[in-house]
């Protein structure tokens, strides 16, 4: 079941006046966006779904502070990026309690040899993802939140308390081993 454009608003006015009903349409509507957010940090099945119900109850105690924009016809695109914050951070939190740490393998930052690396083409993206899975923890993350989730590298340092050089280092080393893997695979 999707929702529709249109009709967004008027089920997020009643998910705000706690109706179970529009509660369960958006839930339907949103769990496999919501799901493949997550799986791009996350890949135990019973963990996945544990964090999508983590980010939809986070939506819901929290839809009050979605701002909409003006334009009803940008309410969706807003409202999918704002579930999409949600359900990365859930996802980033988790990583962060199961200790995931990210000096394990810290980079030096003297080896960063990249300052751009090439970018992703779009016709390339959906191979790159079923890459991911592939690459270490670290990696994976850093990746996802700076060629997905759209965080800079101040962002990034800041989210997984590691400096800018030391994120740089590890997006380049994950869009080193793509480029190795999409190479030996397609």
């Amino acid at each position: 079941m999707g929702i529709h454009d249109a009709e967004l608003e008027g089920i997020l006015k009643q998910c705000k006046q706690d109706s179970v009903l529009h509660k369960e349409a958006l839930y339907k509507g949103y769990y496999g966006f919501i799901k493949s957010v997550v799986k791009r940090y996350v890949n135990d099945y019973h963990v996945t779904e544990e964090l999508i119900n983590d980010s939809f109850i986070k939506i819901f105690n929290n839809l009050g502070t979605f701002k909409a924009p003006d334009t009803s016809a940008d309410v969706p695109q807003s409202f999918r990026g704002w579930v999409a914050k949600i359900a990365s951070r859930t996802a980033i939190d988790f990583l962060r309690k199961k200790k995931m740490d990210f000096t394990d393998d810290e980079p030096s930052e003297h080896h960063f040899t990249d300052p751009n690396p090439t970018a992703v083409y779009s016709n390339e993206v959906k191979d790159i993802l079923s890459l991911l899975d592939q690459l270490p923890d670290t990696q994976k993350t850093v990746f996802n939140l700076y060629e997905i989730e759209g965080f800079s590298h101040e962002e990034i340092a800041r989210l997984l308390n590691i400096s800018e050089n030391v994120c740089r280092v590890y997006l380049s080393r994950a869009k080193n081993k793509l480029k190795t893997l999409y190479i030996k695979h397609f």
